[in-house]
């Protein structure tokens, strides 16, 4: 039997949480998911590296364990470095959006080749030590974007931010389709190149099934003790984070699928890699099997194990909506005694912001006094307004009245009031 797969717990979180959202499950479920497609990806990659990098070396296990704790703690001190250095690049650069979010895009190159470079030639050429090494460039892009994002919101501009969700949510969506689009290219090839090694369809087949229901099976039994077993040893643990239910650690264990990372790291393999076609082919198998029966029958699993949203979410953004409408208030009633805040524009913000305070407090939980009905007349207005002057708009560009760059401008400010309306 070839060697197995690399050595990686890379599930496709893309698929498993746009189900969970979909279907409504609790928000511990998704962000429990999302946490594994960084750190687990970044950390199974680090031991694929040294796993890889060992086959026909003279690497102890020793020796192993010390190159991985060095490469994750490595990453993790240059990812914090360099999302420190590109903060500080981005309050000194231009405002302009488009250059913020080139910076935005750049950040991970920079993240990555900082980590591998430098201390793998360190590694190499000063401590002239054997071996390849470095330190992990995919744990030092995960600590960049989790330190940038959780530090951006303080000086980012409000069009920054709207460029960058669309522009990001393209890039993902590009970049999956590509890699998914890369499974299609590459298997003819390999089951022609398998079928020259003499390897027989319904061989390939088993191996394919054993795999997969292996790292199925391997989930599982991953899974439950390490959600129970530390609640069992600590009671700190225990009284902070009650263990949860089994239906919920059944869902989380069945949603073990693979993707764009194992797929990555099955074609990093190198050409010599040992049995290398094989290994490709067991990792396509695993991915297909996975996404295709797992991905289908996860709707059904969570109807079945009656697990539903808690509205934690919701919850915490209508909390915040309350928040910042108290803010505004607050600072009106420091703002009307100035000079140039005129008392009917006061008043009007006052208004404004007063009903929003109501209108959520009544979504919350109070006492609804008709808010909601109001509210739901007003945006059917609203839209009516909005549909009714961009019809005008499209009048007054095709008759010449106005060029096309003003109708943008008018009309991107028009989406944006529409949008706002959502909420």
């Amino acid at each position: 039997m070839a060697p197995s797969s690399p050595p990686t717990d890379a599930t496709d979180a893309i698929a498993a949480t746009a189900v969970a959202q979909r279907l409504g499950v609790p928000r511990r479920i998704v962000t429990i998911l999302e946490g594994e497609s960084l750190v687990n990806d970044a950390t199974g990659i680090v031991a694929y590296r040294i796993a890889v990098a060992s086959v026909g070396s003279a690497l102890s296990i020793p020796q192993a364990g010390l190159q991985f704790v060095l490469g994750a703690a490595g990453g993790v001190a240059v990812g914090l470095a360099v999302g420190w250095a590109i903060l500080w690049a981005r309050r000194h650069v231009s405002e302009d959006p488009s250059v913020q979010n080139t910076v935005s895009l750049l950040s991970p190159f920079a993240a990555y080749l900082l980590a591998e470079e430098p201390s793998n030639y360190i590694w190499k050429h000063i401590l002239e030590l054997p071996g390849e090494f470095a330190f992990s460039g995919v744990l030092s892009v995960v600590v960049m974007g989790l330190y940038v994002g959780r530090r951006s919101p303080y000086l980012i501009s409000p069009e920054t931010r709207l460029q960058g969700y669309a522009f990001w949510e393209l890039v993902t969506f590009l970049l999956n389709g590509l890699i998914f689009g890369l499974i299609g290219l590459q298997l003819g090839r390999i089951v022609e190149r398998l079928a020259d090694l003499e390897y027989m369809t319904g061989e390939l087949i088993l191996y394919a099934g054993l795999v997969s229901l292996t790292v199925i099976l391997v989930r599982f039994l991953w899974v439950f003790p390490a959600t129970y077993l530390p609640r069992w040893a600590s009671r700190t643990l225990r009284s902070r984070d009650p263990s949860p239910p089994a239906r919920m650690v059944v869902a989380i264990s069945w949603t073990g699928m693979r993707g764009v990372i194992s797929l990555a790291v099955a074609l990093a393999l190198p050409l010599s890699f040992p049995d290398r076609e094989l290994i490709l082919f067991l990792t396509y198998g695993v991915i297909l099997s996975t996404l295709v029966v797992q991905g289908l029958s996860l709707p059904a699993l969570i109807r079945a194990l009656k697990i539903e949203d808690d509205g934690s979410t919701d919850k915490e953004e209508i909390q915040g909506r309350i928040g910042i409408a108290g803010a505004a208030l607050s600072r009106i009633e420091e703002l009307s005694g100035e000079d140039w805040v005129r008392e009917d524009t006061a008043e009007r913000m006052r208004g404004l912001y007063t009903y929003r305070h109501i209108r959520f407090s009544v979504r919350y939980g109070d006492k609804d006094d008709g808010h909601e009905d109001r509210s739901a007349a007003y945006q059917r207005l609203m839209h009516e307004l909005l549909r009714a002057q961009r019809e005008e708009l499209i009048r007054l560009r095709d008759d010449g009245e106005i060029g096309d760059e003003a109708m943008h401008r008018i009309e991107r400010d028009l989406d944006l009031e529409e949008a706002r309306l959502e909420v």
